[in-house]
């Protein structure tokens, strides 16, 4: 059964490693689910944060995993945060991949971060991307099904 996902990363630094495994196709809805576009940031910026909470809320309705790909900096951003609260809030399930060890658009890698924090309690299984689509798509729907024990 394909999930919804949404995936939560550091835009400015990450987005190049992050569309390397969105670009997988693993996941249903890929193009909606989670993955917004720059010109779409920038006009919910328009609207303060406001507008960019509405913006993930708007991605986050229907889906039910939340992937946060972790780069160098991912844990302490702002926005991050604030998409791993409201996925919790939903009772989304969680996946952790890092991405740091995957090149960006000028061919470069970077240092492991540290691991995002999750409300207590929430499990949050991780391990670094390694281009296997099929331990993906188990983990992903292992994420889905520790969501819907906790939506019963």
């Amino acid at each position: 059964m394909a999930r919804r996902v949404f995936f939560s990363f550091h835009y400015d630094d990450d987005v190049w490693r992050a569309n390397q495994v969105r670009n997988s196709n693993v996941v249903a809805g890929a193009d909606v689910a989670g993955f917004f576009d720059h010109s779409e940031y920038q006009e919910a910026k328009k609207e303060g944060k406001t507008g960019i909470e509405n913006m993930i809320r708007g991605h986050l309705r229907n889906t039910s995993v939340t992937v946060v790909l972790m780069g160098t900096h991912t844990w302490e951003r702002p926005w991050v945060k604030f998409e791993i609260s409201e996925s919790a809030g939903r009772k989304n399930g969680f996946l952790g991949i890092y991405i740091h060890h995957l090149k960006n658009q000028q061919g470069v890698t970077s240092m492991r971060g540290s691991k995002a924090a999750v409300p207590s309690g929430v499990e949050f299984p991780c391990y670094d991307w390694d281009g296997d689509l099929d331990r993906l798509r188990r983990e992903i729907e292992a994420a889905g099904q520790r969501a819907d024990k906790l939506r019963q």
